[in-house]
C-alpha cells in the first residue's frame, strides 16, 4: 500500500512535501517523494489523503481508558477532592461497566490518532479493549495498599492478573507492566517487595509521582487532605504514617523503585533540582500531563528543566475523568502554551518540539523507539493521516504549527497500527461504537445517583 499526502513527517529528519510512505506486511518499507515512489512501485494500491499530514501515530504516555465513563461526572474540584470523589463512585461499576468504559476510551483514543497507550488499570478492562481494538500498548497492573499486612496478598493478586492478561493478548503489540499507584497509597514494604520482584523479570513500571502539593506535604510533612480524609475513605486511617522529611521523588528513590531499568514517572510537577538529578541518574522517564495538571490545580511541570537535564519526556492525556477528552492535539497545544506563558522568550518551545514529544520522544520514554515513533523503513507501520484542509487551517505553510495550533481529533482521517487500519474517514474497523450511547447514558445515571 502506498500512502500519499501533501506532507510526510518522518520525525527522523525534515518533512517531505508531496511525499509518500510504502507499507508492506505491517512494516514501513519505504518513504520518499510522491512521484518517485509512484514510479518505483506502480503496482501498489494507492491511497491519497491530499492536503494532509502523514506521520507516526501519537504515543499517549499516561491514560486510564477504563475511566472514560467518569467524563464530566466530577468536575471543578482540586486534585485531592477530585480523587476522593472519583474513588467514592468506583464501587458502583460492575465488571461489564468497566469493560464498556474502556471500549469508549479506546474509540476516542483511535479517533485522536493515538496508536500506542501507556495505560494503568486495576480491572484489566483496558487490556481487553487494547487487544480488541488493535492498539499498541504498555498496560500496567495497578497495585496499592498502606497496610503492611496486605503487601504479600496484593502482589500475589497482581502477579496472577498479569499472567492471565499475558495469556490472552498479542505480546507483539502489548506489554504488561506493573504500577505502584503513588507515595500516598503504597506502604514502603510494597515498594520494596515490588522492586525485588520486578528486578527478577525486567517488567516495565510506572508510578504517579510528585503530582500535587497535597502529595508533597503528605510525604514530607505528614499533613494534608491526603493524610487525613483520603486515608479515612480508603480504610487506612489506622495505619501509622510518619513524615519523611524528603520530597516524594527522594522518598520513592530510597525504596529502590527508581533504580529499576524501565520506569515511567507520571506528572513530576513538584520537583526541585535534586529531584531532577535523581530522575536523570536513574534514567527515569517522565509523562508530562499539562491539561490534567492545570484542570485539577496541580501546578505545572518544569519541562524546560527536564529537557536541559536530558530526561526522556513525552505527553500523556491522563483520563477523561480528569481532562474530559483524549484529544492529543489539545494536549500538545495546551502544554505548549502553558510552557510559553511561564517561561517567556527564554527557552521558548516550538510546535515541532511538541510534535516530537508526541511521537518519537514518547516512544523513547517507553523504550519502544526501535519499533515506533518515526517513519523509517523497517519500523512498525503505526501511521496516522491528519487533515489540514479545513477553513481554520488553510493556507498551511508549516505542518508542525498547523498540527499543534489548528488541529483537533476530528481532523484525523486514518489511524493504522502494524499496517492494519483501525479507523478510516469516519469508520471504525476494529470496534463497533454503535449502540454505545445507550450503555454510556445508563452508566452516567449510575455515576450521578
Amino acid at each position: 500500500m502506498l500512502l500519499l499526502a501533501r506532507y510526510v513527517l518522518p520525525m527522523s529528519g525534515p518533512h517531505i512535501e508531496d511525499g509518500a510512505v510504502l507499507v508492506q506486511d505491517g512494516r514501513i518499507a519505504g518513504i520518499g517523494d510522491r512521484d518517485d515512489m509512484l514510479r518505483k512501485y506502480p503496482h501498489e494500491e494507492v491511497v491519497d489523503y491530499g492536503l494532509a499530514a502523514l506521520m507516526p501515530g501519537f504515543v499517549d504516555l499516561h491514560t486510564h481508558m477504563e475511566y472514560s465513563i467518569f467524563r464530566g461526572v466530577v468536575d471543578d474540584l482540586p486534585y485531592s477532592k477530585w480523587k476522593m470523589a472519583v474513588q467514592g463512585r468506583e464501587d458502583r461499576l460492575s465488571e461489564q461497566d468497566w469493560a464498556d468504559s474502556a471500549v469508549l476510551g479506546a474509540v476516542e483514543t483511535i479517533r485522536s490518532g493515538i496508536t500506542c497507550v501507556a495505560d494503568i488499570t486495576s480491572s484489566g478492562a483496558s487490556v481487553q479493549a487494547t487487544q480488541d481494538s488493535g492498539l499498541r500498548g504498555v498496560l500496567y497492573r495497578e497495585v496499592s495498599t498502606m497496610d503492611v499486612a496486605s503487601v504479600e496478598r496484593v502482589l500475589a493478586e497482581a502477579k496472577a492478573d498479569i499472567a492471565a492478561w499475558e495469556s490472552r493478548t498479542d505480546t507483539g503489540r502489548i506489554t504488561i507492566g506493573i504500577a505502584p499507584h503513588g507515595p500516598y497509597t503504597c506502604h514502603p514494604k510494597l515498594f520494596q517487595a515490588l522492586s525485588e520482584a520486578v528486578a527478577a523479570d525486567d517488567r516495565p513500571v510506572t508510578i504517579h509521582l510528585a503530582g500535587s502539593r497535597d502529595e508533597y506535604d503528605f510525604v514530607k510533612y505528614g499533613s494534608s487532605p491526603l493524610a487525613q480524609d483520603f486515608r479515612q475513605q480508603s480504610g487506612w486511617a489506622e495505619q501509622a504514617w510518619m513524615p519523611t522529611g524528603v520530597s516524594p521523588v527522594r522518598y520513592v528513590y530510597q525504596w529502590g523503585v527508581l533504580d529499576l531499568p524501565n520506569v515511567l514517572a507520571v506528572h513530576c510537577v513538584h520537583v526541585d533540582d535534586e529531584d531532577i538529578e535523581v530522575l536523570k541518574r536513574t534514567d527515569t522517564a517522565v509523562a508530562y500531563c499539562p491539561r490534567c495538571n492545570a484542570k485539577l490545580g496541580m501546578g505545572t511541570a518544569p519541562l524546560g528543566d527536564f529537557h536541559s537535564a536530558g530526561l526522556r519526556v513525552g505527553l500523556g492525556t491522563d483520563s477523561p475523568a480528569s481532562t474530559s477528552t483524549i484529544d492529543f492535539f489539545e494536549e500538545m497545544r495546551v502544554g505548549l502554551l502553558i510552557q510559553r506563558s511561564m517561561r517567556g522568550e527564554q527557552g521558548f518551545f516550538t510546535a515541532e518540539q511538541f510534535v516530537r514529544m508526541a511521537t518519537i520522544d514518547g516512544a523513547r520514554a517507553l523504550k519502544l523507539e526501535h519499533l515506533i515513533g518515526t517513519l523509517e523503513p523497517g519500523k512498525c507501520a503505526d501511521i496516522i493521516a491528519v487533515d489540514l484542509s479545513q477553513s481554520y487551517q488553510v493556507p498551511t505553510q508549516n505542518p508542525y504549527s498547523a498540527l499543534v495550533h489548528t488541529c483537533n481529533q476530528e481532523d484525523v482521517l486514518m489511524t493504522m497500527v502494524d499496517g492494519c487500519v483501525l479507523y478510516d474517514r469516519g469508520r471504525f474497523l476494529t470496534l463497533d461504537p454503535d449502540g454505545m450511547g445507550e450503555r454510556v447514558e445508563r452508566l452516567r445515571v449510575k455515576m450521578r445517583s
